[in-house]
């Protein structure tokens, strides 16, 4: 199966559960009366609906994980798609969730993105900027296979890129850690003010540079004839 093939299946697949997750969302927001996430009370208790999210949110990264894994053929090409599959996912997830509801009004609405291990609030354009990174280093990543001569730029980028991903989630916590101390309910209850635009920028400037680093890569290399084309 060429690389152009894989790649295509990783996308749909992503897709796929793209719009399994919104439509979980709208029915689990609608329960809570919660379709728009920033008002206060965003996050209610109801039984043991909170644990059961926690296991699903984990759920499907192991998902969007395994079809990464089963996608490439090294390590580098299944961490590759792997990224793929989080990023198509996570932009699409948005798409359809104005499709299905009418939210997001705009990339600039504030959303919970995730629960593990603290809530993670910031306006939609964050998340889908990352993701389009990961499409992006993933789709290097996966089409040119080839082991540098020397993995120390590649060391490097990776170093860089780790910095700006906890960079990343520093900006998206800041709020529920600020209130970490004084309990769960404080940490539901947590709305943020304003979002950290600098210290964000900062880190998705830090990683794009793995990005950056596997497209002079790949662009260096000389491809065989059996080699696949981007998609």
């Amino acid at each position: 199966m060429s690389e152009r093939m894989r790649w295509w299946i990783v996308f749909v697949y992503a897709l796929a559960m793209a719009w399994v997750e919104a439509a979980v969302v709208v029915y689990l927001r609608t329960l809570v009366n919660r379709l728009e996430p920033y008002q206060p009370n965003p996050l209610p208790i109801m039984g043991r609906m909170s644990e059961i999210e926690l296991v699903r949110e984990a759920a499907t990264m192991v998902m969007l994980a395994a079809v990464g894994m089963l996608g490439g053929r090294t390590w580098r090409s299944r961490v590759g798609y792997s990224a793929i599959a989080f990023g198509v996912w996570d932009i699409f997830y948005y798409v359809f969730l104005k499709i299905m509801c009418g939210w997001p009004h705009s990339v600039f609405d504030w959303d919970v993105l995730f629960l593990i291990p603290l809530p993670w609030w910031g306006p939609v354009l964050a998340p889908v900027l990352i993701s389009v990174l990961l499409i992006l280093w993933g789709t290097f990543a996966g089409q040119c296979e080839r082991v540098p001569a020397s993995i120390r730029p590649e060391l490097v980028a990776s170093a860089t890129g780790f910095i700006g991903m906890v960079l990343g989630l520093h900006t998206f916590m800041a709020d529920s850690m600020a209130v970490a101390s004084q309990g769960a309910e404080a940490i539901r209850n947590a709305l943020p003010k304003t979002f950290n635009w600098p210290l964000f920028c900062v880190a998705l400037l830090l990683m794009a540079v793995p990005v950056l680093q596997r497209l002079w890569f790949s662009l260096s290399q000389p491809r065989g004839p059996a080699e696949a084309s981007l998609p």
